[in-house]
């Protein structure tokens, strides 16, 4: 069982019926993930790709 890369709390899904796409949350953290791919199974956060994005905003208004 895989389990999480923040908490390290086992995460319950089945990982032969996950597919690249579906996101999967924490029960014990609600650290929110995608699946970026199935073999081997891999995780990328979903809030770290928002926090660049907020900061890429950020830069942009302090520029001009």
């Amino acid at each position: 069982m895989p389990s999480c890369p923040e908490c390290e709390n086992n995460l319950d899904i089945e990982v032969d019926e996950v597919e690249e796409g579906d996101v999967i949350a924490c029960e014990e953290c609600g650290t929110e993930f995608e699946v970026v791919g199935v073999e081997p199974l891999e995780l990328a956060r979903i809030e770290d790709e928002l926090e660049e994005e907020d900061d890429l905003y950020e830069e942009e208004e302090e520029e001009e």
